[in-house]
């Protein structure tokens, strides 16, 4: 036969309130606790990782020197001598640049430096050399590698007041004068642009266009 159970007795209940009671106030002294602790804030994460070194920025002497795809140049200028000497050595050297790199005695009146470009595509630049009259009128150049053992002739071209560059491509870009057998040295009648290109043993025109009158 089941028992029911009795009514709570009225000092059970009093007795239930007596415990609780302290552990209601040890929980709300330590939620203030806490409270006093946080300043009344909200705590913000990281708030106590330590404080990071500041950035030191790049001075310009920090920033690399050389330009990206701008064409290093040689470390020293070429000796317009050795190129003359190696030139006159050259069986295949034309007629006219014969005749007048065999005649001077002064460097500078038959030879100068044009640009320097890398249409061998070697990483290494070659030097445009300019040959000309004594009355500096220039009628051809010559490309020359720049090497260790020093300058090595690989082409050449008869142009008249030449115009020597590289392209963005790497090709080799001729601009000369024009010159009719009525023209004077001032006044060309037209210009030529060729185009070259080095196939790895040899250059080859690519393209050439007369201009009239200009």
């Amino acid at each position: 036969m089941r028992m029911r159970p009795g009514p709570a007795s009225p000092g059970a209940s009093r007795g239930g309130r007596r415990t609780l009671l302290p552990v209601l106030v040890t929980l709300t002294a330590l939620v203030g606790l806490a409270a006093c602790a946080n300043s009344g804030g909200l705590r913000v994460e990281g708030a106590d990782a330590p404080a990071t070194a500041p950035t030191t920025k790049a001075t310009p002497s920090d920033q690399p020197s050389v330009l990206q795809g701008v064409e290093p140049e040689p470390a020293a200028p070429v000796d317009l001598r050795e190129v003359r000497v190696k030139l006159l050595a050259d069986r295949h050297l034309p007629r006219q640049a014969r005749s007048v790199l065999t005649k001077c005695t002064v460097i500078a009146r038959c030879l100068s430096r044009g640009t320097s470009v890398d249409v061998l595509h070697s990483g290494t630049p070659q030097q445009i050399v300019l040959i000309h009259t004594l009355e500096n009128f220039v009628f051809g150049f010559f490309l020359i590698a720049v090497e260790p053992t020093g300058p090595r002739p690989v082409w050449n071209l008869e142009a008249d007041q030449p115009t020597v560059n590289a392209s963005p491509h790497g090709d080799l870009v001729v601009e000369s004068k024009i010159f009719t057998i009525d023209d004077a040295v001032c006044c060309p009648s037209g210009r030529r642009v060729e185009v070259y290109r080095w196939s790895g043993r040899q250059m080859i025109k690519v393209s050439s266009t007369d201009n009239k009158g200009d």
